[in-house]
């Protein structure tokens, strides 16, 4: 079982990321940790600590489950993007280990995914 997050357009060649259930996981809490926080310790990820109290244009992706389903606007896609792609600089800069690596390539991906829906105006769907 995996995740696919896939443009809105209905075109079937359009490209995708794709991540199974834990490689998703994993990419988040790297995103999370990139942002200042521990996402084990937020609500609905067994912590106690509420969204409200940090501050991530990285929310709408970061809080929700693993299993798919749902989908970001293409204006929370343009906000994501942003911050992404300034993320995965960050990454490149440091010494990477091969899971670093893995999650610099799938933020590639992603990028490529969210710009597309952005250029389109559709929002990306996650299944």
């Amino acid at each position: 079982m995996g995740l696919i997050l896939f443009p809105g357009d209905g075109d079937t060649a359009s490209p995708d990321a794709a991540w199974s259930c834990t490689g998703f996981s994993a990419f988040r809490r790297r995103l999370a940790q990139a942002e200042g926080f521990v996402l084990d310790e937020m609500w609905g990820f067994g912590g106690e600590r509420r969204w409200g109290d940090v501050s991530t244009t990285l929310e709408c992706f970061l809080d929700r489950p693993d299993d798919g389903g749902g989908e970001l606007s293409s204006a929370e896609c343009n906000a994501i993007l942003t911050r992404l792609e300034a993320i995965t600089g960050e990454w490149q800069e440091q010494a990477a280990d091969l899971v670093l690596q893995r999650h610099i390539e799938d933020a590639r991906q992603l990028a490529l995914v969210l710009r597309l829906c952005i250029e389109k105006d559709v929002a990306l769907l996650f299944l």
